[in-house]
């Protein structure tokens, strides 16, 4: 599902990534490791299609991104592909179930269907309670869980995760790994994250460790 060959990165002189090659199966945990400034979270942001290679080759469910121009990645991105981060970047002024509502807004879904779906999804990750909350009134690991939602919303391919737990306390974390593992049992999800959390790689079904840039065989 996700194709990437010979990817390169750098930043002035800095050359972060040197000729990575990651091909990621439909429905498969990915997690990438490695020591800080490896390239993980380059990488990760890469395949997200968040930032361009300098050279290099990036296709997902067999569409060549870099032959897309800004207006078309930005939908291609919409539609296809979820982001959890570290800090859940959840918008304090609306409620839970219009946080996870906002990428089909974004994307013209009509607004009652839109957060109908968004309800679903609360309930599905134990929030019914939660939909008419605002972040500052909920606990972290719920939060994290919103964000979790809002990733799903449009149904994406792929969600990317770049350290998902390391804002959250360990029981919490546990939480979180489970229904990661839940999500792609029962949804086929398939998710790739960059993590230090040991567990949570242990948990994938592949962990890919990264050094200097590389992807270490």
């Amino acid at each position: 599902m996700i194709k990437a060959s010979n990817i390169h990165k750098s930043y002035g002189d800095l050359h972060v990534l040197k000729g990575i090659d990651l091909n990621v199966e439909k429905g498969e945990i990915i997690s990438i490791v490695g020591k800080s400034g490896a390239g993980k979270s380059t990488l990760l942001h890469i395949l997200g299609t968040l930032d361009l290679p300098d050279e290099g080759n990036l296709s997902l469910n067999d569409t060549e991104v870099s032959g897309l121009s800004q207006k078309e990645l930005a939908r291609f991105r919409n539609k296809n592909i979820g982001f959890i981060f570290q800090f859940h970047h959840l918008l304090n002024e609306f409620t839970a179930e219009e946080n996870v509502a906002i990428p089909a807004f974004i994307s013209g879904a009509p607004k009652q269907k839109s957060l109908n779906r968004a309800k679903e999804l609360l309930d599905y990750l134990g929030l019914a309670e939660r939909i008419s909350h605002k972040p500052n009134e909920m606990s972290g690991g719920e939060q994290q869980r919103v964000a979790v939602a809002r990733a799903l919303m449009n149904e994406p391919s792929v969600v990317f995760a770049d350290e998902p737990t390391g804002n959250l306390d360990k029981a919490t974390s546990n939480d979180l790994h489970n229904l990661l593992l839940k999500l792609r049992d029962e949804m086929n999800q398939t998710f790739v994250i960059v993590t230090h959390n040991e567990e949570l790689a242990n948990l994938s079904d592949r962990t890919i460790t990264m050094e200097d840039g590389l992807i270490r065989v």
